[in-house]
């Protein structure tokens, strides 16, 4: 096994939002949903993430879930909190606050839609990890952002103490080997078709939005890895394929799908906040045919 470096864990999912049917915050939902992650093979739980809503859930409501969780999982898992804005000092506030919830660290996106150039996103990040006692996972997902993290730009950022990981939603392979090969940042996988091929160039695991659903298949492709069974973590990332796919890559947002998905199984999900729309039937059918697919032995 190799000696990864894993600051926030190594099986990490981006989870859900609960909300109650009337679209609240779900917190006991959010709690029971945490502890089953927990239970099922998350050491770590990345919390207000766009998978969780963040656009779309209030600062009270972030410092809320963070606290009901870490109130559930207790010290089994660490807590990320999502805290990325297109707004540095608004970014600061959202960090300083996960802090005082008790939260374990921050994820932070480079700021979108503004495209700001790439000192400006160094800059960005460096005033947010100044801020605050955390430790900084940088979020690289240029197709959402509009703005890349360069390779550059994250290997200045590693010199800072407290910037210690990056969730890799960048879809550059050759880049983030890069940076792997010249910095001591731990890289987490934030595309589900990415967990094995990423860990096995020296990742420290993933941010899966997948393991909402099936949290200790995702666990099991890493702990195949570990064993020294390749074939066997092949297998099983193979075998996640359809899955990923009906999940993240049919043109749906992966809260959407979680949710649709979670919702069959009677786990706590709730719908979703507009602008997004629940999917249809059709769609939720399907994922639960793959879902049981995938977990049937």
């Amino acid at each position: 096994m190799t000696n990864r470096r894993t600051p926030f864990g190594r099986t990490l999912c981006a989870m859900i939002t609960p909300f109650t049917e009337a679209g609240t915050l779900d917190v006991a939902g959010a709690r029971r949903l945490a502890a089953r992650l927990v239970a099922e093979g998350c050491d770590g739980l990345v919390l207000n993430g766009t998978t969780g809503e963040s656009p779309t859930t209030t600062d009270a409501e972030k410092a809320e879930l963070i606290a009901a969780v870490r109130e559930a999982v207790g010290d089994s898992a660490s807590l990320v909190a999502g805290v990325g804005t297109a707004d540095t000092r608004h970014t600061i506030e959202l960090t300083l606050a996960a802090e005082k919830a008790g939260a374990d660290g921050v994820l932070v996106v480079s700021p979108y839609y503004s495209k700001p150039q790439q000192e400006a996103v160094e800059a960005h990040f460096r005033q947010v990890a100044d801020a605050s006692g955390l430790p900084v996972m940088l979020y690289d997902i240029p197709g959402r952002t509009g703005t890349r993290i360069e390779p550059e730009t994250m290997i200045r950022l590693a010199e800072h103490p407290r910037i210690v990981a990056v969730k890799d939603c960048s879809y550059d392979f050759l880049g983030t080997q890069k940076v792997l090969a010249r910095t001591e940042l731990a890289y987490y996988a934030g595309c589900d078709e990415h967990v094995l091929a990423l860990y096995a160039v020296g990742a420290a695991g993933c941010v899966s939005t997948v393991a909402n659903a099936v949290p200790s298949h995702i666990a099991a492709i890493l702990d195949a890895f570990d064993a020294d069974d390749t074939a066997r973590a092949t297998e099983l990332q193979l075998r996640a394929t359809p899955l990923i796919e009906a999940m993240m890559g049919a043109g749906l947002p992966g809260t959407v799908t979680a949710k649709a998905l979670l919702a069959e199984l009677h786990l706590p999900a709730g719908p979703v906040r507009s602008p997004l729309l629940p999917a249809d039937r059709r769609t939720t059918d399907g994922l639960l045919a793959l879902y049981e697919e995938l977990t049937t032995p």
